[in-house]
């Protein structure tokens, strides 16, 4: 797998819905590639984003190949739940209330929030053909954060043990990790706090981790940190990481 290409669809600040569609298309393109595959493999693993969306998948030069990874910054705030910790209706009235949207996410976890200033990174990374268990590739994940973290002088980031699945400052979380395997192809992935307004976590329980915070890149070097700054931070872990290079794009696969 040493060099195989990864396609970076970079959709910029779009509605959450919009990368989770994208992502569909990457999810049915992957699958494609690989052609049918027998017998069952749909596994979730806790932490944040996918709901099924429009999964054609293009032919011709401009096709999504077999792995790819969307990144975005979410443009509205939003809160999202995976296989458990849906709020009630009451909880769900009043996070409406406060002008965000609610979406249930096929991954693992609890609620979480997603909005401006934050990078969202949905990798759609074939695990079978990588030989990596799923596990070993939240792991992955999570190292990619690390990494990224150092390159910009944050060198205390690190990850723990489940249940504090994510990337740590403290007590605090840096950075959510939740995924979606089906069929050995993920899907969903990470949420890194670049300069997020951090009053949105306080009316949920992020991730269900009762007394534990949340930070941000920009809290904690104490300066202003885009998702724009990140990036290349990010590109660079993230071929370490997996192995890989990476294939820009200016088709976000709509």
């Amino acid at each position: 797998m040493s060099g195989a290409p990864v396609r970076v669809l970079l959709l910029g600040p779009v509605p959450y819905a919009e990368a989770l569609r994208v992502q569909e298309r990457c999810v049915a393109a992957a699958r494609a590639a690989r052609g049918p595959t027998p017998g069952p493999g749909t596994r979730a693993v806790r932490g944040p984003a996918a709901l099924p969306g429009d999964s054609a998948v293009r032919g011709g030069p401009g096709a999504v190949p077999a792995e790819s990874v969307v990144l975005s910054e979410p443009a509205h705030p939003v809160y999202t739940w995976g296989l458990r910790g849906a709020p009630d209706a009451a909880a769900a009235a009043a996070l409406r209330a406060r002008g965000a949207g609610l979406v249930a996410a096929r991954r693992g976890g609890h609620i979480t929030f997603h909005g401006p200033g934050q990078l969202l990174a949905f990798p759609v990374l074939d695990l079978r053909r990588r030989r990596l268990p799923l596990r070993g590739y939240v792991a992955g994940l999570e190292a990619l954060v690390v990494r990224l973290c150092r390159r910009l002088g944050l060198g205390a980031a690190r990850a723990l043990p489940p249940p504090f699945t994510g990337v740590w400052m403290g007590d605090s979380k840096l950075c959510a990790i939740g995924v979606h395997c089906g069929n050995h192809i993920t899907s969903h992935g990470l949420a890194l706090n670049c300069c997020t307004d951090l009053t949105w976590f306080d009316h949920i329980v992020p991730c269900g981790l009762e007394g534990k915070g949340v930070t941000s890149l920009s809290h904690e070097l104490g300066r202003h940190i885009t998702v724009d700054h990140v990036l290349e931070p990010f590109f660079d872990s993230f071929q370490e990481v997996f192995d890989c290079t990476l294939d820009f794009s200016e088709d976000p696969g709509n």
